[in-house]
């Protein structure tokens, strides 16, 4: 049995099909309320699997709806849970700063489940959202005219897929407001500067080949990096469904090697007329938010987000 595709310390993949993954520490869910918020693990889908962890704000016996972020964990479709330390804290945190309902996401992983199986699962938890709106407890508060889609990295850009594809269902039952892709990941077969500065001391070079490898995975057979899941600009849509595309904030970080990728789809959108805010967080690498929960710069992107989610 031989490795056919590894990423240090996250990934390795073996000829006879075993798939072993990074596995960082845990935090199972409770219903006690812990920090200003509870949190429950749900089954959306038993057949499948999907599942999920709702994250519970402490509303002080207060009736006010509250609005929902769905949030898709990164990790290149390959890695990655709800149920990691960083994940829970975070959003947790986050639930309290934004005073919402959040339902963070355990979609199938690629490899054993390629796109774009990922974008079916997220938007299967929409439908599962406004289907136990009205008889689970702990949702008796959602208010499902104000639901956000967000994500970091690989989230980033199931965010992007699944907010087209809520936009095209007529059966949507959720009322998206807002998409906020964090560190979005996205690809093209065209290298970008940095993806080219290959042993310029940026460690592109790994960089690179990590990313193809994670790409080659996740992509379905026969697809390369310009397939409409990796190159937003091959995804099609009429002006009429871009004058309906929700308001959106693109987060970057000024050390992520995926920043210029970023600044293009923000821009890709302005070009679309998508009303869009673009923010630096200058000196923080990729998804610093899930590996230090409790760092400064995650408190502010935590008020950022806030900010966006209950503007008026």
């Amino acid at each position: 049995m031989s490795i056919i595709a590894e990423s240090p310390k996250y990934l390795q993949v073996f000829s006879d099909g075993v798939v072993k993954r990074f596995a960082p520490p845990i935090v199972d869910a409770s219903s006690e309320l812990t920090y200003g918020f509870r949190s429950k693990d749900v089954i959306i889908d038993q057949s499948k699997p999907i599942s999920g962890r709702i994250f519970l704000p402490d509303t002080k016996d207060s009736t006010a709806q509250l609005p929902v972020l769905v949030y898709f964990h990164g990790g290149g479709f390959c890695i990655g849970s709800t149920t990691w330390c960083g994940y829970h804290h975070f959003l947790g945190d986050l639930s309290v700063e934004c005073r919402c309902i959040v339902l963070s996401v355990d979609y199938r992983l690629a490899p054993e489940n390629k796109l774009p199986i990922a974008y079916e699962d997220c938007f299967a938890s929409l439908k599962w959202l406004s289907m136990k709106s009205n008889s689970d407890p702990w949702l008796k508060s959602a208010d499902l005219s104000r639901v956000f889609l967000s994500g970091d990295s690989a989230g980033g850009n199931i965010t992007h897929h699944v907010g087209v594809r809520a936009l095209q269902d007529n059966e949507c039952c959720v009322k998206i407001l807002g998409l906020i892709p964090v560190h979005p990941y996205f690809g093209s077969e065209k290298r970008t500067e940095i993806e080219m500065a290959e042993g310029e001391g940026e460690g592109a070079e790994e960089e690179v080949k990590s990313n193809d490898m994670f790409w080659r995975l996740s992509l379905p057979e026969g697809s390369n990096r310009d397939h409409s899941a990796c190159n937003f600009e091959n995804l099609e849509l009429s002006e009429a469904e871009w004058s309906k595309f929700p308001k959106v904030v693109v987060y970057v970080a000024g050390l992520d090697f995926l920043k210029e990728r970023g600044v293009m789809y923000a821009d890709y959108l302005k070009n679309k007329g998508v009303e869009v805010e673009l923010i630096e967080a200058e000196n923080e690498k990729h998804v610093y938010h899930v590996f230090l929960p409790e760092a400064e710069s995650t408190r502010l992107l935590q008020r950022q987000m806030s900010a966006f989610i209950n503007q008026p």
